[in-house]
């Protein structure tokens, strides 16, 4: 991926400025969450997406049981249809490969469901609100 736009992948082991001024627009700004942050973050292990330095996309995981759980997967709006966010999906997968995790969980809005089918989730109980907002458990077997 780092091909396409010279993109840069880091991780950080707390919520960094870069990732939160990302959610505040896409989430708060955008589409209307009130509860972006939380305890979580504390607890998680969050990725940044550099281009040219600038911080273009963000995701957070950590660890539930014998899951990682990913979340709070965002792209600026003048970067989507980049696949940025599959890039995303695949590096995350990758860092939880490494951190020998057999399964990937998500939660994940019911408008972007099918997104997270072409990349090989599958949904699973039932379809909840989140701040008014349709939301399916979602999961992947990544080994």
């Amino acid at each position: 991926f780092q091909r396409r736009l010279k993109m840069k992948f880091v991780f950080y082991k707390e919520l960094i400025e870069d990732a939160k001024m990302i959610r505040q627009k896409v989430f708060v700004e955008e589409q209307g969450f009130e509860n972006e942050f939380d305890d979580i973050d504390q607890r998680s292990l969050h990725l940044v997406v550099y281009q040219d330095n600038e911080p273009i996309g963000c995701a957070r995981m950590y660890p539930e049981r014998e899951n990682m759980i990913l979340g709070r997967i965002a792209v600026l709006k003048e970067y989507r249809a980049l696949h940025i966010g599959s890039d995303i999906l695949h590096v995350l997968e990758l860092k939880a490969k490494e951190l020998n995790y057999q399964t990937v969980c998500l939660s994940a809005q019911v408008r972007a469901k099918s997104f997270y089918q072409k990349n090989g989730y599958i949904n699973f109980g039932e379809e909840y609100l989140d701040e008014y907002c349709p939301h399916v458990y979602m999961k992947k077997k990544i080994a």
